[in-house]
């Protein structure tokens, strides 16, 4: 049941991000416009001359502050069309289309019960006794302040509607209306009848809206301490969405009289006091649930970074300072803070509970400071310099933001220092884990943008092997049920969780993968849109179950060497005596070298692991023990087997020989299937990758460095196929 429960939250929130992805244009619309038509903020600056009443920059900025506001104004039907393409599973522009004809029908129908139990006068007007802001004005039509609950309501009924009904087979007389056109005859009929339900309905649940918003509000510094919590907590599950929405726009989050209009929820009060000549300093009640943010994203998490940085052991910092130092400014530009708090949470939890209290305490401290400055998405230096530094400090109280946020930067530094040093968390650059990931993903994503460009040298279409690899991991295209993405998620649902591989999914490049029940989040980064645009894409036209797997390649006979005193069969580990050495034999025929010296920065700084290479002079690989493997990449440049005894190793061909998309590569075996020492598992055309690819250096990765923390080669320089190689 909690499975199920959190299935349907997961699919609810990222549909609720279609919707909240527009608010940062309309946020800086609203904000640049409105503050730049403001009589007091002009006369501040000086700027009459430019920005006076009657020149052309005044009337294009209130044109901005229009186009703005208008969205922030209509967001409960942009949330019932948002929401219905959002957890629609096919055909989404007629669940859209359906959306926004049953939200107009709903409330036409309870307009039309409220004038006949007189709550509407004939003339238009409300009658006397109306709770003031109980009706309000929705796209033209008087009805109920449902705000957007009301447009979630209509998105989450029609998308049931329409999973249900878009392909219904109706009698031969009607078959016209079957299918598709069929959703939104069903949506009219059953939202007239919400229509009328929600006037004896919705009252009921607007008091009790009313009374959860009195209690948070009641609660003070600790309510918002809570708050700031549990919607931090919430972030490794993707749930956040679906907990803040209602603090920030329904009337959970409170409500305010502002120009004689009753707005509901934290940020529509907030950008109502934002277009408001009136207002001298914005509400800090309203803006608790967000204000916060900027303390912990500009300042806490690059602490954070930094302390991940200096950690890191010497020969990796150059690595991990890279990707730390664009995962820091991500979080100080734009408040997306996943790429930071993803590379702590999956290899230290205890660091991310302390970011949970810390960010949640920033919250408090921010609401205690009065501090009172809005955002449209997240809390990063372009938020917090127009709605915080242009408004001014009388009615933001924006600069409590820097010394508090100085002290944050010093806090999350010491403490992360200390607990890493301390418990010896293998934080970025203070272990190899993932770092294969990543390294496929900067090729992949390059060879998905050549890919894109056209086809192979044979005019044949290129594969998508990126996004291939992706649904074959998900169980593929008949396991996978739905899929969306967030800010940095790839958040899918399937029909059988058991078939997702989660070493294959982190091949494609995910920092980490959360399952739970029937849906599954997988990390990637701000990246993940592209990610999602081709892999629904490549599911268009893709077979429900991968080529390899309806008819799985008959392997050859095995070609077997016969064992020497040069190709002894590698030893068994023996864990009970670490000072055993263990052997291994080389899969390639040619030049040995250690891992350090390969012509790859990553493979050289032991990024994907320990290891060794070779620089060919025979074009085959060998199994060098018995073993299974454990993946082919789609692209055939390289394989990830097992031995019989649990080591874990990759075998790369050449250096990003990604991009070759398969030419030049002929592979003997698949997934899964067993081999025994000396099967041939791979030919390849040296001279052609010599060609077309950086290097030919044939390289044997040892991934899993908590098993063996430490390679050495038995020798350098020419090495036969089965030949000892190298000891652990």
């Amino acid at each position: 049941m909690k499975d199920q429960v959190f299935s349907v939250l997961q699919a609810i929130g990222r549909s609720f991000m279609l919707p909240v992805a527009i608010l940062p244009i309309a946020g800086l619309l609203l904000g640049i416009g409105a503050s730049f038509t403001n009589a007091t903020t002009i006369q501040t600056y000086g700027l009459e001359g430019a920005l006076g009443d009657g020149t052309l920059l005044h009337s294009l900025l209130t044109v901005m502050s229009s186009a703005g506001n208008v969205i922030f104004g209509n967001l409960p039907i942009i949330f019932a069309v948002g929401v219905a393409i959002g957890m629609a599973k096919q055909e989404k522009e007629v669940a859209a289309l359906a959306a926004m004809i049953s939200f107009f029908v709903m409330h036409a129908s309870t307009n039309a019960v409220l004038k006949l139990s007189g709550q509407i006068l004939p003339d238009g007007s409300i009658a006397d006794g109306v709770l003031e802001g109980t009706i309000a004005d929705v796209c033209g039509i008087l009805s109920l302040q449902e705000g957007v609950f009301g447009g979630i309501i209509v998105g989450l009924g029609v998308a049931w509607l329409h999973n249900r009904y878009h392909k219904i087979v109706l009698p031969n007389a009607l078959s016209f209306f079957g299918g598709s056109r069929f959703i939104p005859i069903v949506s009219t009929v059953v939202y007239m009848f919400v229509g009328i339900a929600m006037c004896f309905v919705w009252p009921v649940v607007q008091n009790g809206i009313f009374a959860l918003g009195g209690l948070v509000t009641g609660t003070g510094y600790i309510g918002t301490l809570i708050f700031g919590i549990i919607k931090r907590a919430l972030i490794p599950f993707g749930l956040h969405h679906v907990f803040y929405l209602p603090f920030w726009q329904t009337g959970v989050g409170g409500s305010m009289m502002i120009d004689g209009n009753l707005v509901q929820g934290g940020q529509n009060i907030f950008f109502a006091q934002l277009a408001s000549p009136n207002v001298t300093h914005f509400s800090a009640d309203a803006t608790r649930y967000f204000s916060g943010e900027f303390i912990f994203m500009i300042f806490g998490l690059p602490g954070a970074a930094l302390a991940m940085y200096r950690t890191a052991k010497p020969e990796k910092k150059k690595v991990a300072g890279g990707l730390l130092l664009s995962a820091a400014l991500t979080s100080m530009l734009t408040g997306i803070t996943e790429p930071i708090e993803f590379s702590f949470l999956f290899v230290a939890p205890l660091l991310f509970y302390v970011q949970v209290i810390l960010a949640g305490a920033a919250y408090m401290i921010a609401h205690m400071l009065n501090i009172a400055v809005g955002l449209t998405f997240s809390g990063g230096l372009l938020d917090l310099f127009i709605f915080g530094i242009l408004q001014g400090e009388d009615k933001t109280n924006w600069m409590y933001i820097i010394p508090v946020g100085v002290v944050y930067f010093f806090l999350y530094y010491f403490i992360f220092t200390f607990l890493i040093k301390k418990f010896d968390f293998k934080t970025p650059g203070r272990e190899d884990d993932d770092t294969e990931t990543k390294l496929f993903t900067k090729a992949d994503v390059n060879a998905r943008k050549a890919a894109a460009k056209g086809g192979d040298s044979d005019g044949a279409p290129v594969v998508d092997a990126l996004s291939q690899t992706i649904a074959r991991a998900l169980g593929s295209k008949k396991n996978i049920t739905a899929v969306d993405c967030c800010a940095t998620r790839l958040r899918c649902s399937v029909a059988d969780s058991s078939l997702v591989n989660d070493a294959l999914l982190k091949a494609t490049g995910a920092v980490g993968v959360i399952k739970k029940g029937t849906g599954v989040q997988v990390v990637y980064g701000p990246q993940v849109a592209v990610i999602k645009a081709n892999l629904e894409t490549y599911l268009e036209t893709a077979p429900d179950v991968e080529a390899e797997e309806e008819a799985p390649m008959q392997a050859p006979e095995p070609q077997t060497i016969t064992a020497t005193e040069e190709a002894p069969e590698a030893a068994p580990a023996n864990p009970e005596n670490p000072a055993e050495k263990t052997y291994f034999n080389s899969p390639f025929t040619g030049e040995l070298h250690p891992i350090t010296d390969a012509p790859d920065e990553a493979f050289a700084g032991k990024m994907t692991g320990d290891g060794f290479f070779v620089y060919p002079t025979e074009n085959t690989v060998y199994a060098p023990a018995d073993g299974e493997v454990t993946f082919v990449f789609d692209t055939k440049h390289a394989i990830g087997m097992t031995t019989a005894d649990g080591v874990e190793y990759l075998l790369h061909i050449g250096i990003d020989t990604v991009k070759l998309n398969g030419q030049g590569f002929t592979v003997f075996v698949e997934d899964g299937q067993e081999v025994k020492q000396g099967d041939k598992l791979m030919e390849f055309d040296d001279e052609f990758i010599k060609q077309n690819a950086p290097s030919d250096a044939c390289l044997c990765i040892f991934t899993d460095m908590d098993a063996i923390p430490e390679v050495h080669t038995v020798t350098t320089g020419q090495v036969k196929a089965l030949d000892k190689a190298v000891w652990f």
